[in-house]
């Protein structure tokens, strides 16, 4: 990787904090685009969940939602133009993200392709692992399920939890940076991945705390569905603020 500008800096944990106060900050000037944008997520998100609860198999919920930060980079580049958007100061608009998905550049679509390739993977495995802990019977999507789990029920949580982090940290050392990098077309694929794993290896406790918080906020947020419109536009550009300080752009 020859270009300097895809070195990345040393981030540390406030890092985290200002991130995310600059993702509120964005939201908060662009609250109507951005709702309006992740009210797609929230569709699908919704349809999933009432698929697994009408077959009775509501446990499988939770890979679902888990599942979903493997195939989440397919929509960032949408926030990531209402992020540029607002700090550059130019015109937004609801149609500004749902544009800027259609205008997704190849090596990107390969980058959300290999993420979903990969979420094919976890679910077929969380699937098998369901069928031989928790077997047959019918269990509906309510609330008293997921407060009043069983032990089988939690058995496959954790296991399906730790089959699911190999997967999910190969996708997060691949997509965190790369995505924001192929954006703004400072380099191609090949360069932005090799840019991404270097930044997550070289601020590795950093980077796992803000992958743990990702994913901690997005699970919640699709198990209560309504949350999903407010924390996927702010860690979607909290996401977009570290990366800019990960990599800075020239003066």
């Amino acid at each position: 990787m020859n270009d300097p500008g895809l070195l990345p800096a040393k981030l540390k944990p406030s890092d985290l904090s200002a991130a995310i106060k600059t993702g509120w900050a964005i939201y908060s000037k662009v609250p109507v685009p951005s709702t309006a944008y992740a009210s797609v997520a929230t569709l699908i998100g919704l349809i999933l969940l009432y698929m697994v609860g009408e077959l009775g198999f509501s446990p499988m919920s939770i890979p679902f939602a888990g599942g979903f930060m493997l195939v989440a980079p397919a929509m960032l580049t949408g926030f990531f133009q209402l992020a540029f958007n607002v700090t550059q100061e130019q015109k937004v608009g609801v149609s500004t993200p749902f544009a800027a998905f259609l205008r997704t550049p190849l090596q990107t679509w390969l980058v959300a392709l290999f993420c979903a390739f990969m979420f094919l993977i976890w679910i077929t495995d969380a699937g098998v692992l369901y069928s031989f802990i928790i077997g047959g019977g019918h269990l509906p999507y309510e609330l008293p399920w997921l407060l009043k789990a069983n032990e089988n029920i939690a058995s496959f949580w954790m296991w399906g939890a730790l089959m699911g982090a190999v997967l999910a940290f190969i996708i997060f050392c691949v997509s965190a940076f790369s995505v924001p990098i192929l954006f703004e077309n400072r380099g191609n694929m090949v360069q932005a991945v090799h840019a991404s794993v270097r930044a997550v290896f070289k601020n590795f406790f950093t980077t796992m705390l803000w992958a743990g918080l990702l994913s901690f906020t997005i699970i919640i947020a699709i198990l209560l569905l309504p949350l999903l419109l407010l924390v996927l536009p702010v860690m979607a550009y909290a996401s977009f603020a570290l990366y800019r300080t990960a990599f800075p752009t020239a003066k």
